[in-house]
């Protein structure tokens, strides 16, 4: 299910300090490169690079999703990866402030990802 693979995305960014989590739904616009981007900022490269790597683990062993490609890992300012269906975009904050990839797609619909509290994430592990 699409919205479960979207949490554990924006999860895995939360886990290590993503900042200001967004999720698009590209789907409603008639956009053809993905169906949805989940979108997160961080204060340094290292943390930029930690939550891709997180996302990429947590995406693999809870999902069995692998990305088709990445983009990024060099210099750890943007790092794209592509699920096909969702595609994650980790910024630095000064890149993300730059690039405003979230006005580009205004009309499409948007949710606010915040951390869930241990209990609510619990209760969701064990339902699965």
């Amino acid at each position: 299910m699409i919205t479960h693979d979207l949490r554990v995305l924006a999860d895995a960014m939360l886990d290590k300090k993503g900042q200001r989590v967004v999720g698009i739904d590209l789907r409603k616009i008639g956009v053809a490169i993905t169906d949805h981007f989940v979108i997160c900022s961080a204060d340094s490269t290292t943390n930029v690079a930690a939550i891709a790597d997180n996302v990429i683990d947590k995406m693999k062993t809870e999902l069995g999703r692998k990305p088709l490609r990445s983009q990024g890992f060099e210099n750890d300012f943007w790092i794209i990866i592509d699920y096909g269906d969702i595609v994650a975009h980790i910024f630095l904050n000064e890149y993300r402030d730059f690039y405003r990839l979230e006005e580009l797609w205004a009309d499409a619909p948007r949710k606010e990802y915040k951390p869930r509290r241990p209990a609510a994430r619990a209760k969701a592990k064990t339902a699965e």
